[in-house]
């Protein structure tokens, strides 16, 4: 009906009456897309990327100093002031019992920490992925980053007043509580499947694992030479400045993806049955796709949880193994090992794009399986600086894997769960660093009198059944 006649059958009141309600509509509509706008634009064609890299400059910074400090301060502690230099001169098979306690409580104390944080931010890390979908994904990238800048103050004070040890679990505890580096990932990564079509999510979330490795690399290296030219504390700082960049980033710059609902309640069970009728019956596209949908949704999970467990487990050992006999790396060879490490997030993203040319995404995710095995081989034997690098230049494919099953999982919703899902994703992705933490802190110590480098063997096992389901 044309307005004329509207306006000729409707009265003057009602019609007017009706202007006014547009009016309203269109004043509530300009409201929402004022809250979806962030105070101020951002000149560069990113989005959620720099919240990620300076997240993970910060973990990537604090990690190794972290494992670096509890060695030095239980060394301190049992008496243990520099033997170390003389096993790694000493050709004698036979390590110094000494060194192996302290090498044995570093990593129970590395377990006890991780499992504190990570327990919370399970029950957490749900709740912050699916409020997202209702509330908007900015809190969730803004709320962690305070968390892990409160967990650095906490650390920053352990060490200016010389405090035992387990106050860094207090720290933890406390970044568990605000969703720790698991629930930024999970917003990172839903607002890239947001704002991103099927043919480029692959590529997309690539990238955001790209961005990991880069800010990674860099913090490897500086930490590395800052801690050896003026200790702990000052890097430390860097930690707290970059979470609180990170935060201020989320605020001023991020563009919502999601209409915020005002009324959307937080400590809610909603967000937790959403999760489980995701999996339970496969969502509203496993409607359609019935039993066969479902299993896809289990197994690729299923594969992410095997690939990630394996990542996290053996990344807390690899500072261990290269601290002590027969390698004893200091702090600027550690560094130089952990940014090699993370350059295989640049090879791999380069890698992706390549073999996407001629392979579908499940080669790929193959291909980059195969590489990560053959690296972890080669690290249970390293014996010499050489090898050890030899097993990083191996793993240059290792991070094709996990941006292929994200991307897989992603596909398998639709569009209004993908909420959801990254809530289920970052749920698994905080058992698996709670497994992983706790099966190779727990299996390093307990494997040192027979095979130093048994867990990374054991690690390239595991990592067969993920590429056996996907082949």
């Amino acid at each position: 009906m044309d307005e004329l006649d509207t306006a000729a059958i409707l009265p003057g009141e009602v019609s007017s009456a009706t202007s006014e309600d547009d009016s309203k509509e269109t004043e509530v509509s300009t409201t929402a897309a004022g809250r979806l706008r962030p105070p101020f634009t951002c000149p560069l064609p990113v989005s959620v990327e720099p919240v990620l890299f300076l997240s993970v400059f910060s973990v990537a910074l604090q990690a190794p100093l972290s494992t670096q400090y509890l060695w030095d301060r239980i060394s301190e502690d049992l008496g243990y002031n520099g033997s170390k230099r003389s096993d790694c001169s000493n050709s004698s098979m036979t390590p110094d019992p000494l060194q192996k306690e302290v090498e044995t409580l570093t990593a129970h104390w590395n377990l006890y920490i991780s499992l504190g944080g990570f327990s919370v931010g399970l029950l957490v890390v749900p709740l912050l992925g699916s409020w997202s979908d209702l509330a908007g994904r900015r809190p969730v990238l803004i709320l962690p980053s305070l968390g892990l800048a409160l967990q650095t103050v906490v650390y920053l004070v352990v060490m200016y007043l010389k405090l035992p040890v387990v106050y860094f679990l207090l720290g933890r505890l406390l970044s568990g509580l605000l969703g720790d580096f698991n629930a930024i990932l999970a917003g990172c990564f839903a607002y890239v499947a947001d704002t991103s079509d099927r043919r480029s999510r692959t590529f997309r979330v690539a990238v955001l694992e790209a961005c990991l490795g880069v800010s990674g690399m860099l913090a490897s290296i500086i930490g590395g030479q800052w801690r050896q030219a003026q200790g702990y504390i000052n890097p430390f700082w860097l930690v707290l400045a970059t979470n609180l960049a990170a935060a201020l980033y989320a605020y001023l710059f991020v563009r919502e993806c999601v209409p915020p609902d005002p009324s959307a309640k937080l400590l809610t069970t909603r967000h937790y049955k959403a999760v489980w009728r995701l999996f339970s019956t496969g969502g509203s596209s496993g409607e359609d796709g019935g039993r066969d949908h479902r299993c896809k949704l289990w197994l690729y999970t299923l594969c992410f949880f095997l690939v990630v467990t394996v990542h996290s487990g053996c990344r807390e050992l690899y500072v261990l193994f290269e601290l002590s006999s027969p390698l004893c790396w200091g702090p600027t060879l550690i560094g130089f090992g952990s940014a090699a490490q993370h350059l295989a997030y640049l090879s791999s993203l380069l890698g992706l794009k390549i073999m996407q040319q001629c392979l579908e995404d499940s080669w790929v995710a193959l291909m980059g399986l195969a590489s990560n095995i053959i690296g972890l081989v080669v690290f249970s034997v390293a014996n010499t600086t050489q090898l050890m690098f030899t097993g990083y230049g191996l793993c240059f494919l290792f991070m094709t894997s996990t941006p292929v099953l994200r991307s897989k999982l992603s596909k398998l919703v639709n569009p209004s769960e993908q909420g959801a899902l990254f809530a289920s994703v970052a749920c698994v992705e905080s058992l698996c660093f709670l497994v992983g933490s706790g099966v190779f802190n727990s299996i390093y110590p307990a494997t040192l009198h027979f095979m130093k480098g048994f867990s990374f063997l054991f690690a390239a096992v595991i990592l067969f059944i993920p590429a056996g389901i996907i082949g």
